[in-house]
């Protein structure tokens, strides 16, 4: 672990996002521009923000830190949750999370996120809308046999 680094544990979910930081500090934030904005204030050069891959949610704050010259690690989540396993945590709240997390950022090496290009993010977007309306299509046919 590097001491001049403070990591940034973030636990993500629709409305908000929990932080809690190498000192013991506890933030909560909204999931969006103006929650990001307002949390960027207190990083720096040093900070190093760590998440959960979540699907979706976690995202938009990838990309805004990453666009702010945060460091940025995104995990596996099964990793984390295995991290918090041995622990033998089982106290589950995201305020606890964001702690857990922050503490797995402090002991093992973390690969800095990069991001998607923006061909790939396109590519992506497609396939889910595809997937809405596969399963759409899926529902009318369904309905019209009955």
């Amino acid at each position: 672990m590097n001491k001049d680094i403070k990591y940034f544990g973030l636990d993500i979910s629709h409305l908000v996002f929990d932080v809690t930081d190498s000192d013991g500090n506890y933030y909560q934030f909204k999931n969006n521009e103006f929650g990001f904005k307002k949390f960027t204030k207190l990083l720096n050069c040093d900070s190093h923000c760590v998440m959960e891959a979540t699907g979706y949610y976690h995202y938009q704050l990838a990309y805004h830190l990453l666009e702010s010259g945060i460091k940025v690690s995104v995990e596996n989540p099964l990793a984390v949750k295995r991290f918090i396993q041995m622990r033998l945590s089982k106290i589950k709240t995201d305020k606890s999370d964001s702690k857990l997390i922050c503490d797995y950022a402090e002991q093992v090496e973390l690969k800095l996120w990069q991001g998607n290009s923006k061909n790939e993010i396109e590519c992506l977007q497609i396939v889910r809308t595809l997937s809405v309306y596969t399963k759409k299509s899926t529902m009318c046919k369904k309905q019209i046999t009955w």
